[in-house]
């Protein structure tokens, strides 16, 4: 079952049950102690962070391979080459 609710910033939120491991839990509810705030409104800095991230990271991609198709410079290629399949493989 989900529930609605309105947040403090007057957008609707959804009451979404996750189940996260014991440590990630932990440092969670660190973090939501430090910060003198809740828990849930940690894991939703998180998750908007992560999100942003994601996207940044979608942009950049992009950007790069505007750039590799743009360019004629063979060093400028490879190295641009290299960048976009460390972020599609990893290192």
């Amino acid at each position: 079952m989900v529930y609605t609710a309105v947040m403090a910033n007057g957008k609707k939120a959804v009451r979404q049950s996750i189940s996260i491991p014991i440590p990630v839990a932990e440092r969670v509810r660190a973090m939501a102690k430090t910060r003198r705030t809740s828990a849930n409104r940690v894991l939703v800095n998180l998750i908007e962070i992560g999100l942003e991230s994601k996207e940044a990271e979608k942009e950049r991609f992009f950007f790069l391979a505007k750039r590799l198709t743009e360019t004629s410079d063979p060093k400028e290629q490879r190295r641009i080459k290299d960048e976009l399949a460390r972020m599609t493989f990893g290192e």
